[in-house]
């Protein structure tokens, strides 16, 4: 019995150790995946609208350069004068549109001595008439004369004194005359010269009472417009 169990012992160690052994399994082969020669590029164009316009910004203004400014030296030469002398004739000046005549030419017989302008001429339509109006300041005259000479500026020849005649009174007790440049005579007429005048007053019985001053160089006297 004993020599029984010790042959199944036995028999079945040797069936254990007779077993086949299982094969080792294999890793699995590994999946070659073939590269394409080729690389496929995929090109999407997507519109995309714009909610908003571009804000322009508009250019940055680069102020110009400052150049300082060059200085200027001006040299001014200053010469003594001799004493001024008063002038034979007063200047004229504008009044009212009028060119008024100093009344110390009127030498204390005439005052408001004017006339419509200091340029005359023969041809010219802007300068043909100009009209002389003076008062007298003394109660005896009651006719005033008026007087005039040319006086060549180109030589400076002096022509004889010519009389136009009567002046015409108005209600203010001004005398007025209308000279043109055609009452110039024609022995005297030059084409640049000066047109001096005088005044003289006259009483009743046609007697001279007063004398203005020679109104000279105070108006012109051309052909043609200057």
């Amino acid at each position: 019995m004993k020599k029984l169990a010790i042959l199944l012992l036995a028999a079945i160690l040797a069936a254990c150790s007779s077993a086949p052994t299982a094969a080792p399994t294999e890793p699995p082969a590994p999946t070659v995946v073939e590269s394409s020669p080729t690389p496929v590029v995929v090109v999407q164009t997507v519109i995309v609208e714009a909610t908003q316009a571009p804000t322009e910004v508009p250019p940055t203004a680069v102020p110009p350069t400052e150049v300082p400014p060059t200085p200027v030296v001006v040299t001014v030469v200053v010469e003594a004068s001799p004493q001024a002398v008063a002038p034979t004739t007063a200047p004229a000046d504008s009044n009212n549109g009028l060119i008024t005549i100093d009344n110390n030419l009127g030498a204390g017989w005439f005052t408001n001595i004017t006339l419509t302008k200091n340029a005359l001429s023969l041809r010219c339509q802007l300068n043909r008439e100009i009209t002389f109006s003076v008062k007298p300041a003394d109660p005896n005259i009651t006719e005033v004369n008026f007087f005039y000479r040319i006086e060549d500026r180109a030589t400076g020849a002096t022509f004889d004194w010519q009389s136009v005649g009567r002046m015409f009174p108005d209600t203010n007790g001004n005398f007025t005359l209308v000279f043109s440049g055609e009452d110039v005579s024609a022995n005297f007429r030059k084409p640049n010269a000066w047109l001096d005048f005088q005044f003289v007053g006259l009483s009743r019985t046609g007697g001279v009472v007063g004398r203005s001053e020679k109104i000279e160089q105070q108006v012109t006297y051309t052909l043609d417009c200057p």
